[in-house]
């Protein structure tokens, strides 16, 4: 069985928020053999301090993380004013039985991957949330 990865207009940069060690260096790998840029943070706090420095393309935020969660830390970025605020952000998680898609857009995200991470979902959840079609960037530029 053969694996279809996107293509993408060009190089993104993805804030990777994981406290395990591993995870951070497998997608880090991942994107990278896909030329795009990951910048690695171990927790929510520090991921709020990344995106206030700098810009990115997308985040993908673990759920499960100690001190501040993934959800909690979801909450206080959609609180955000500007752009920040409305930055794609993809959940993973081992938990894929517990939430159905759409509670995690309740809560905030704009998609999740499960673990363990299959590179092709990883890359066609990073294309739909960071590069969505042209069609509904103009109607959400109507709206």
């Amino acid at each position: 069985m053969s694996q279809t990865y996107p293509t993408f207009e060009r190089s993104l940069v993805v804030l990777h928020v994981d406290d395990d060690p591993m995870n951070l260096r497998v997608v880090e790998e991942i994107l990278g053999a896909f030329k795009h840029v990951s910048i690695k943070t171990t927790s929510g706090a520090e991921a709020l301090q990344r995106i206030a420095e700098r810009a990115f393309d997308v985040v993908l935020m673990d759920i499960h993380m100690p001190g501040m969660s993934g959800i909690q830390t979801v909450e206080r970025l959609r609180a955000l004013p500007g752009p920040e605020g409305k930055l794609p952000v993809i959940a993973l998680t081992a938990d894929v039985f517990s939430r159905r898609p759409e509670e995690y857009q309740a809560l905030g995200f704009n998609d999740f991957v499960s673990k363990p991470i299959l590179v092709s979902e990883l890359l066609h959840a990073i294309k739909r949330a960071a590069e969505p079609p042209k069609d509904a960037l103009s109607a959400a530029n109507a709206a």
